[in-house]
This record gives structure tokens, C-alpha cells and sequence, in this order.
């Protein structure tokens, strides 16, 4: 006898430009997904990742106004009910792409395995003075137990991944904040995105049970404190912490699932197959076969260079280079490594991973069909 659960859907689809939405509409037409099944589309988009990365205001604004017509509301109103995370950067190789996220519910066998869940919550709006420091990690972390609740998903260790975006300071928001009287965890712009992500990913950790405890003096210095299933991805398009936690539950039906592992540096490819084999892909030939891409539905990932300049003993030049940001060769070399295992380059590979997995490594993982 089966039984009503709820199934998630998401689908990959190529972007032309940061405000292509007609991809997006394309699975509507098509009949893959309805409107008002979307809670959350991933994004990459061809930006530089940094402060000015106008391409995710872009392509929020283009994919709230598609959906708005197809729904029936306005494009407030879908900002407000779907998480739109667009992470700018697409160095390398890495291709600009839209991650559909769906929910709907369908006859389920009362005996189907645990299958992949998901769960949306957000966070109250931020002042300026609150970002990068302990009100948003403890409004982060009641956020993901919320979006937890809100998946059916009872255990931490079910948690797969949590994708976070989060806002960052801006000249207009720190000026606003000094009106008032009140002080900022920094008035350098770009630092302010690390601050904000590494708040959030300990957010993560600090629900999660990766942490015992957080303090102020933590946030952005000590790289012993992370998550191992956070990605945090910060933009000037926002207010509050969106959140979307990926986990296996029982609670949920359809065929897909996902897993993750933890890169312990940038060139830790094993990790990155050691996702894929959890997600029940076999990466033993070094890289998926066509059958196994065909199978493989998203692969998410943190990038963010060592502190220390050096990978495995050998220099590197990241945060030396003064015409290329830090973060875009970090992109572009993990989206490499994560290539040459999974055989696609539309990869959701998002920089700064501080606070996201140790120093120098992050979270990756995959999200696959079961046979």
C-alpha cells in the first residue's frame, strides 16, 4: 500500500547569462516542475564573486520577476517564500548554471529507502552591526534547526549539506549604522563577506553540534572551529541569512539522495570521490563514466585558499596576486580537481569557505539518482 510523502526535484540547467530565466521557465514548459513547486534555486553566475558582483542581483531580479508571472504573486512575494542563492564566479572552467530545487508530494511504497530532503527557513532581517558577530551565528543556527523541523529530518547526522546566503556591509549600510550610534565588526567592505560567511558557517556548526559554544572573537580567527556541511555564500542583494538544509530522511520519497565529505585541502581529490561513491556513484575508473554523470545531478563545494600560502608543503601565490582575487583562483582550481572526478564542469563551486571545512579545504557533495 503506498503512501502520500513528499519528493524533491531539482534539475540542472545551463544559463546563457546571469538573467536568463528563460532556462528556468524551460522546465516549467516542459512539465519537469510547476511554479509553485520551486523553494529554492542555486545560481552560478559569471561575476567576480566580490563586493560589485552585480550578476546575483541580476539574476535574482530576472528569476523573482519569471516566477512572480507564473505564480501568480509579485516578485517580493517569491523573494519572500524561495530561496534564490546565487554565488558569483565561474573561473576556470565552471560553467554558469541553475540548480531548480522542488517540492511536491506523490505516492511513495511504504518500504522506499530514506530519500533526499529538504528544508527553508530565514533568518529576521540584520542590522549592519549584527553581521560577523554572535547575533548571526545564533540566528543562523536557530534557522537551520527550524529549516531541520521543517525537512522531517530528526537526526544531525542525516544533514548533508546547508547552503546559506547572507549579507555583507557596504559603505550606504555602515554609514547607516554610525547614524544610529552604533559600531561595525569592520568597515572594509570585502572583509565584511568573510565575516558574515564564517558567522553563518558557525551558525551551521553550532546547530549541527560541530561546536560546543561560539564567541565573537572567534568569528574569522579561529580556523580550528567549522563545518564540515556548511556553504556560506555572502551578496549585497540581501538582508538576512536564507538557509536550505540537504539531508536523507525516511519522511521523504523519489530516487534521489545525497551525500558529503570533507576536502582536507584543494587538491583532495579522494574526498571529492569518496562523495561521489556515498551518493552511489563509482568513481573507481579516477572519473564517472556517462552512465554515472547521467546519474549525477549536482555536486556543491566549498573553495577557499590556506591561510598559510601553501598546499602540501609547496607555495602558492593566491593571496599574493594583486590583480586576481584570492577566492577566483580558489574557484577555479577546486572546480578542476572536482571536474576531473565527476567529468562535468557545471559545478556549484562557491569561494570562501571561512569557517566552511579546515583551513585551505571545504565541503563537497553530490546529489545522484539512484539507479
Amino acid at each position: 500500500m503506498t503512501q502520500t510523502r513528499r519528493i524533491a526535484l531539482v534539475h540542472r540547467v545551463a544559463a546563457r547569462h546571469p538573467g536568463d530565466a528563460a532556462a528556468v521557465a524551460a522546465l516549467f514548459d516542459a512539465g519537469a516542475m510547476r511554479p509553485e513547486e520551486v523553494v529554492e534555486i542555486l545560481g552560478k553566475t559569471e561575476g567576480n564573486g566580490c563586493v560589485n558582483d552585480f550578476t546575483r542581483a541580476y539574476a535574482v531580479e530576472a528569476l523573482s520577476h519569471m516566477l512572480a508571472a507564473r505564480r501568480g504573486s509579485t516578485p517580493a512575494e517569491v523573494q519572500a517564500a524561495v530561496a534564490l542563492v546565487m554565488s558569483g564566479g565561474t573561473e576556470g572552467g565552471l560553467s554558469p548554471h541553475f540548480l531548480v530545487f522542488g517540492v511536491r508530494e506523490a505516492p511513495v511504497p511504504p518500504d522506499a529507502p530514506p530519500a533526499l530532503a529538504l528544508g527553508t527557513a530565514f533568518t529576521p532581517e540584520f542590522p549592519p552591526e549584527a553581521l560577523g558577530r554572535l547575533p548571526q551565528v545564533e540566528a543562523t543556527a536557530a534557522a537551520v534547526r527550524a529549516a531541520m523541523a521543517e525537512a522531517g529530518i530528526a537526526r544531525v547526522e542525516d544533514v548533508h549539506y546547508v547552503q546559506v546566503k547572507c549579507p555583507l556591509l557596504t559603505s550606504d549600510r555602515i554609514a547607516e549604522a554610525r547614524s544610529r550610534g552604533a559600531t561595525v565588526a569592520t568597515t572594509d567592505t570585502y572583509h565584511s563577506m568573510g565575516l558574515s560567511r564564517g558567522a553563518s558557517a558557525l551558525g551551521v556548526a553550532l546547530a549541527l553540534g560541530e561546536v560546543a559554544a561560539v564567541e565573537d572573537d572567534a568569528i574569522g580567527a579561529d580556523w580550528s572551529r567549522y563545518s564540515g556541511r556548511a556553504s556560506c555564500s555572502a551578496g549585497v542583494e540581501l538582508t538576512r541569512n536564507e538557509i536550505v538544509v540537504m539531508g536523507n530522511s525516511p519522511a521523504w520519497g523519489g530516487d534521489l539522495v545525497i551525500a558529503h565529505d570533507v576536502m582536507a585541502d584543494a587538491i583532495d581529490l579522494p574526498a571529492v570521490q569518496r562523495a561521489l561513491a556515498a551518493a552511489g556513484l563509482d568513481p573507481a575508473g579516477g572519473q564517472l563514466d556517462e552512465a554515472a554523470r547521467a546519474r549525477l545531478v549536482a555536486v556543491l563545494a566549498k573553495a577557499e585558499p590556506s591561510s598559510t600560502g601553501r598546499i602540501r608543503g609547496a607555495r602558492h601565490i593566491m593571496w599574493d596576486d594583486s590583480d586576481i582575487n584570492a577566492t577566483r583562483h580558489a574557484r577555479a582550481l577546486v572546480g578542476g580537481v572536482i571536474a576531473a572526478a565527476a567529468g562535468r564542469t557545471d559545478l556549484f563551486v562557491s569561494g570562501g569557505a571561512e569557517h566552511q571545512g579546515p583551513d585551505g579545504g571545504g565541503p563537497v557533495a553530490a546529489i545522484a539518482a539512484r539507479r
